[in-house]
């Protein structure tokens, strides 16, 4: 067992009791801790002062009746002065295990001891399984802010999420996971401050334990945290009352206390040597490109986030986790990366963790800081190579054949990704440990993927610098908005192509909020500073909005209904492997796919063919057309021996989806425009 799952750490924080409460604090360097009670309504009035005794292995406690729900209190931490340390005696800090926070003035907060009590009314977690489950990745705001059917107390808020209209569309949909951008209390960076802005994705944590209060209805911020966290925990049970996990995207990298010179609002001032990966002489390892970063190779930092995620799946009932910049908790004391971490296998082995879904973003910006593929058995990671290979097939290479008259490459690499990336996981991970996607909140919204060659970030006052370069999209013939009814078609589908992919490729996919019904932010493909129109969905939709709407629904309903779509497992080619998808690939004759073909720029049709290999239920099977050039082809359905014909399921190619499905026979043969797809279940 790692030291830091001992006894040591146990309790930290405040726990109350029948007589009073304790508070524990870590830290290493410190010479004198005093807690420091405040008055309920003037924060700055100093009602009591108490002192820490050291209790053995860094921990310093007090038990005091002044203690109880609803006390704001704060720290007040001495010790040397040097290389790496900040103690200062007379900052007031944020507790690290505080479960609520209040503000007092900018940059200043109280911590606050919460009751932790709700009534969960039998609501139990839906538990979907992995391969059933699609995830949604939204921002609270973002998601409710216009809706119209929420009322306007609720837009933006937790109880807007909660709330039967919003539920209705994602159930409709066929969400299974909604995976928000962080919750966990945060604040908006000096520098956004001064230009006006705010931090609206949330990726500054102030505290790992208490939610962000703005999220919360202005009547619950009104009644302080402990009406903000209940508010959180009807969320969370309206939405398992629905069969909806909720997935919170965790920030544990970094802090908000930034580099060297910025805020010393809790961490910094307890112990920043221990806290913060640095060099001898105090000097931070920025890992992050945020500042700092937490230096989890020490027991302490590591049974913190133990502790926030046990907290978080106990508590408020989180069904799993998306760890932001996982890599960074992944790096040892050299700093060096390794998929046994101490700190990454007590995640997946931690009982109180079991059942947890555990995604991780396998890089960061350090020295290897890049991984996919490379985290151990028990987690999911994003993919951005499926993510990369799945625009250059529809975007980057068809705008590239229109210039030089073929295509860059052949189909073989995008086979690769649809059938689950087996070159990137290992067999004992399979293709669920793949989280498949081809937006996120950081890029491109679907609709610009296809709309903007390039990015248009002037709105976020950093001269267009910020925002990746290299986004893989394409235009489709002009730059943004446009009345060509042509290019508007041709951009209709290849959204649905995108869409197609996704849905249709083994692994977990991810749809980012807003892409069923083509939200767009105008060209910006890094809008973390916006809490405006430009970052909420619209919900007043256009047709062909409507219509685009359609074709998600049918084909995460497809997804659900055919197993072959959704292996455990890899396949081998000399036995059978249980819950698998046995694949044959066949050209657009309907002949097995030859080893020139998979590469040559100058074929990019295949037919993909997938059965399934159940432990219980009937093997099911389907056959997926993929055509990826822009001239129309015929394609002949493959002739095998046990088919006798295969039902027509989904089509890119129509505006909506067709409510007929027809039984076209072997050998039968399909005329396709260019860059297409088509579904049939094979019988």
């Amino acid at each position: 067992m790692p030291a830091f799952l001992g006894a040591a750490y146990d309790d930290l924080g405040v726990t109350l009791g029948p007589e009073g409460a304790s508070l524990r604090v870590w830290s290493e360097g410190a010479t004198s801790i005093d807690l420091v009670i405040f008055d309920a309504v003037d924060l700055d009035w100093i009602t009591a002062t108490l002192p820490l005794a050291p209790v053995g292995e860094d921990v310093w406690e007090v038990r005091t009746a002044d203690l109880r729900v609803g006390t704001r209190y704060a720290l007040r931490v001495d010790g040397p002065a040097g290389a790496g340390h900040m103690f200062n005696p007379s900052s007031l800090l944020i507790d690290p295990y505080a479960r609520g926070l209040v503000p007092v003035r900018l940059g200043e907060w109280r911590s606050v001891v919460v009751d932790d009590a709700f009534d969960w009314q039998g609501v139990a977690a839906p538990r979907t399984p992995l391969d059933r489950t699609v995830v949604y990745e939204a921002h609270v705001t973002g998601l409710t802010k216009r809706h119209p059917d929420i009322p306007p107390a609720l837009h933006g808020t937790y109880a807007g999420l909660g709330h039967p209209a919003m539920i209705e569309h994602l159930q409709r949909l066929g969400i299974t996971a909604v995976e928000l951008l962080p919750i966990h209390a945060f604040e908006t960076e000096p520098r956004l401050l001064h230009q006006g802005r705010t931090n609206y994705w949330g990726y500054n944590s102030l505290a790992f334990f208490a939610p962000h209060a703005p999220y919360a209805t202005a009547e619950a911020i009104a009644a302080g945290p402990d009406a903000v966290l209940r508010e959180l925990k009807e969320m969370v049970r309206a939405l398992h009352a629905a069969g909806i996990e909720v997935i919170l995207d965790v920030v544990y990298n970094h802090t908000a206390e930034l580099g060297i010179g910025g805020p010393r609002s809790s961490f910094r001032g307890i112990d920043n040597r221990a806290y913060y990966r640095q060099h001898d002489d105090g000097a931070y390892i920025d890992v992050t490109g945020c500042g700092n970063s937490l230096n989890t190779a020490t027991d302490a930092a590591a049974r913190l986030v133990i502790d926030s995620l046990r907290y978080w799946a106990r508590e408020v009932h989180i069904d799993g986790f998306r760890f932001d910049l996982a890599v960074t908790l992944g790096r040892d004391g050299a700093h060096a990366f390794s998929p046994d971490h101490p700190l990454l296998r007590a995640i997946v082995d931690d009982p109180a963790l079991a059942g947890v879904k555990l995604i991780a973003e396998p890089w960061d910006v350090g020295i290897g800081g890049w991984q996919t593929g490379n985290f151990g058995a028990g987690w999911s990671e994003w993919n951005d190579r499926y993510r990369n290979r799945v625009r250059n097939f529809w975007l980057s290479d068809v705008d590239y054949a229109r210039r030089a008259a073929t295509s860059p490459v052949g189909i073989g690499g995008f086979a690769t990704r649809l059938a689950g990336s087996s070159n990137t996981f290992s067999e004992e991970r399979g293709p669920l440990a793949s989280v498949n996607f081809v937006t996120a909140h950081d890029g491109f919204t679907l609709r610009d993927l296809v709309s903007y060659d390039v990015k248009h970030n002037l709105g976020n006052g950093e001269q267009n610098r910020d925002g990746a370069d290299t986004n893989r999209s394409f235009n489709h013939g002009a730059e943004g908005a446009t009345d060509d009814p042509h290019i508007l078609a041709t951009r209709r589908k290849a959204m649905r192509n995108l869409l197609g992919t996704l849905l249709l490729s083994a692994g977990v996919p991810m749809i980012t909020a807003g892409d069923e019904i083509g939200r767009t932010q105008r060209g910006n493909n890094n809008a973390y500073c916006h809490d405006s129109p430009l970052t909420w969905l619209n919900w007043q939709l256009a047709p062909w909005q409507e219509d685009l709407l359609a074709h998600v629904r049918r084909l995460v309903r497809l997804r659900h209904d055919n197993p072959a779509l959704r292996p455990h497992r890899y396949a081998h080619a000399a036995y059978e492997v249980p819950n698998s998808s046995v694949i044959d690939w066949y050209d657009e004759h309907g002949e097995t796919m030859s080893i020139e073909r998979w590469t040559n720029p100058a074929h990019r049709t295949l037919q993909y063919l997938a059965q399934s290999t159940p432990e219980q239920g009937e093997p099911n099977r389907i056959l997926l057309i993929v055509h990826g050039t822009e001239h129309p082809i015929d394609v002949t359905l493959p002739e095998i021996e046990d088919v006798t014909g295969y039902v027509s399921l989904w089509s890119s190619v129509p505006e909506r989806p067709d409510e007929d499905e027809p039984v076209l026979a072997p050998g039968e043969v399909i005329a396709l425009p260019g860059t297409a797809m088509h579904l049939f279940r094979v019988t």
